[in-house]
């Protein structure tokens, strides 16, 4: 039986280059950084403290002032990216078939900031001061659930935590969905507000984030050879996802085609990637056989790219299983230089860049190339905006537990 076709009819964002897909866009492509010292919390007695925080954003202005206290930072930011996707996508959800659309969320720790801070007030005020809103507000699914009661989403809904690779699977996970015909419509992506004192504490403690405090906006450095670490950072991606037929019969305008989705498990370490890339090499290798594509089909990759010293080289080495020769022909760059680690969100987001890639023919760098690498020596696109005619593009994420989930996004082709 031959696959449903899936395509990308609307998108949203939140970010720290921007709070929406136009202004996020436009800063990738001036090669800015969206990393500054850390303002949501006291960081002045930690070993880390910067990092890629949302700006300028204020749910109450959104949702009001008594739903937003009703939701966890990072269901805010989800929301929002959702219903700019909502605009932006044209579509009208209509109760007769609202079973048939549904919302896949992918997060690496939900709210936990909600989490946290009932916890500061059961400690120092006592159990009568716990929110009764506690409990949604903390868990994953709450997110999608609170999206299917905004827009009448009565279809498949849930949320999915593999780390960095969570909204990659939740994009994933949401086109088997729609091909296997258990929906037409499905809102897609991920979501995390984990820039709190605890989370960056224990990233830091573990050696995996940078400590460049007199210059974080150069401190996300990926495959450069002094690279020290990731940039925590903090958003949200979104996409509509649609099966053809559905977004043609409506007349929808079609950004790009998703053509094919590999994931896999290292078995190797909780937290460090396999040190000869071989579990990530199998994700792309699986994606590019759901698409039907040989490697050298692939223009564009968007690297996991985090900027630690372990990732990178790993990361090059699995492309280089994949690619072979290819690899080095083979146009590849780490959005995160400039965003950071959106950690569950960061899938999503580069899956928005690499449609965007395909739209416009404009490569976002890597930028804070300065020092090559000889373990990377591939081309990491450094630190200019390239001009390349991008017909197909894969997007890689991996993470903690050894999770790694590749996504092939193309030109749609009636």
């Amino acid at each position: 039986m031959q696959k449903r076709r899936v395509v990308i009819t609307g998108m949203g964002a939140v970010c720290p280059l921007g709070n929406d897909v136009e202004s996020t866009w436009k800063a990738l492509l001036n090669c800015e950084s969206g990393i500054a010292p850390i303002t949501l919390f006291d960081a002045s007695d930690i070993k880390t403290r910067f990092a890629g925080e949302v700006k300028n954003f204020d749910a109450r202005d959104i949702f009001g002032a008594r739903e937003a206290r009703r939701m966890d930072r990072f269901t805010h930011f989800w929301l929002a990216a959702a219903l700019e996707a909502h605009r932006d996508s044209r579509l009208e959800i209509k109760p007769e078939y609202a079973h048939r659309c549904g919302a896949i969320l992918g997060s690496g720790v939900g709210g936990i900031g909600s989490m946290l801070s009932e916890h500061e007030k059961l400690l120092h005020e006592g159990p009568h001061r716990i929110s009764p809103h506690m409990v949604p507000m903390m868990l994953a699914d709450s997110a999608p659930g609170k999206l299917a009661i905004e827009l009448g989403l009565r279809g498949p809904n849930m949320s999915i935590a593999t780390a960095c690779a969570s909204s990659s699977n939740a994009i994933g996970e949401a086109v088997a969905t729609i091909r296997r015909g258990a929906a037409d419509v499905m809102f897609a992506g991920g979501s995390e507000a984990g820039v709190v004192k605890l989370a960056v504490t224990g990233f830091s403690n573990m050696g995996a984030i940078s400590e460049r405090n007199d210059d974080p906006q150069h401190a996300s450095r990926p495959f450069d050879k002094d690279r020290d670490g990731f940039v925590p950072s903090e958003g949200s991606g979104v996409l509509v996802l649609e099966s053809e037929e559905h977004a043609l019969a409506r007349g929808a305008h079609i950004y790009a085609e998703f053509m094919g989705y590999g994931a896999s498990a290292d078995a190797y370490h909780i937290t460090a990637p396999q040190e000869t890339g071989e579990g990530a090499a199998l994700a792309m290798r699986a994606a590019l056989e759901d698409a039907g594509l040989q490697p050298q089909e692939v223009t564009y990759l968007n690297a996991h790219g985090t900027s630690t010293q372990l990732n990178d080289k790993s990361e090059t080495l699995s492309i280089k299983q994949v690619f072979g020769e290819y690899a080095y022909k083979l146009t590849i760059s780490s959005t995160k230089s400039m965003t950071g680690h959106l950690l569950g969100g960061a899938g999503a987001l580069e899956a928005i860049v690499c449609t965007k890639v395909i739209g416009t023919g404009l490569v976002p760098p890597t930028i804070n190339y300065e020092t090559p690498d000889p373990d990377c020596d591939l081309d990491y696109v450094p630190n200019q905006v390239r001009e390349l005619e991008v017909s197909v593009a894969m997007s890689n994420s991996f993470g903690f537990g050894g999770h790694n989930g590749c996504l092939i996004i193309g030109r749609y082709q009636p």
